[in-house]
C-alpha cells in the first residue's frame, strides 16, 4: 500500500531538521541578547535620573545660597555639584541607554525574523538550498549585531535571563497552545 503525501505535507530531511535547529538556537540567541540590552538600558536610564535630578537640584540650591553669602555651604555644594556634573559626563549614561536600547530592538527584530523563518518559511516547498542561503543571511545579520551592539554587562544578561527563565518573553499565543 502506497502512502499517498498531499501538498500540505512535508518530509522533513536531515538538511531541513538542522537548518530549523540552527533557527532556533539563532532566535534563544536574539531572545536573551535582546532581553540583556533592554535590562541594561534601562538600568542607564534610571541611573541618569538618579545621577541627573539630584544635580539639577543642588545646582539649584548652590546658585540660591550664593546670594545668601553661606559661602562654605555654596562651596561645598559647588564641588559636589561638578562630581555628580563630571561622573554624567564621563558615563554619559543616556547615550549608553539608547545604544542598549537601539541593540535590544535589532536583536528582537532578528528574533522575529528567526522565529518567522523557521516556523513558517521552512515548512513550505523552498528547496533545502534556499533556506540555507536565508538561514545565512540570518546568521550573517547577527554576527553583524554582535560585533557592532555595545557588549551587555554580563549582571544585566543573567537578571535578563531570569526574567525569559519566569516568562516575560512569551506570548499568550504559545502558552494557550501549551495549555491545551
Amino acid at each position: 500500500m502506497s502512502e499517498n503525501i498531499s501538498t500540505s505535507e512535508q518530509i522533513v530531511t536531515k538538511t531541513s531538521e538542522a537548518i530549523i535547529e540552527e533557527a532556533k538556537r539563532i532566535e534563544e540567541n536574539c531572545q536573551y541578547s535582546a532581553k540583556g540590552h533592554f535590562v541594561a538600558s534601562q538600568f542607564w536610564n534610571n541611573f541618569s535620573l538618579w545621577i541627573g535630578i539630584p544635580t539639577v537640584i543642588l545646582a539649584a540650591v548652590t546658585g540660591v545660597l550664593a546670594f545668601a553669602s553661606v559661602i562654605l555651604l555654596v562651596g561645598i555644594l559647588s564641588a559636589v555639584v561638578v562630581v555628580l556634573s563630571s561622573v554624567t559626563t564621563f558615563l554619559n549614561p543616556k547615550e549608553r541607554a539608547n545604544a542598549h536600547l537601539l541593540a535590544g530592538n535589532n536583536y528582537d527584530s532578528l528574533l522575529t525574523k528567526a522565529r518567522i523563518f523557521w516556523t513558517i518559511d521552512c515548512k513550505t516547498e523552498i528547496s533545502e538550498q534556499i533556506l540555507t542561503n536565508k538561514l545565512k543571511d540570518i546568521v550573517d545579520q547577527r554576527d553583524k549585531l554582535n560585533r557592532e551592539c555595545p557588549p551587555i554587562p554580563s549582571w544585566a544578561y543573567n537578571k535578563g535571563k531570569k526574567g525569559i527563565e519566569r516568562g516575560e518573553y512569551h506570548y499568550r499565543v504559545d502558552r494557550e497552545k501549551n495549555i491545551k
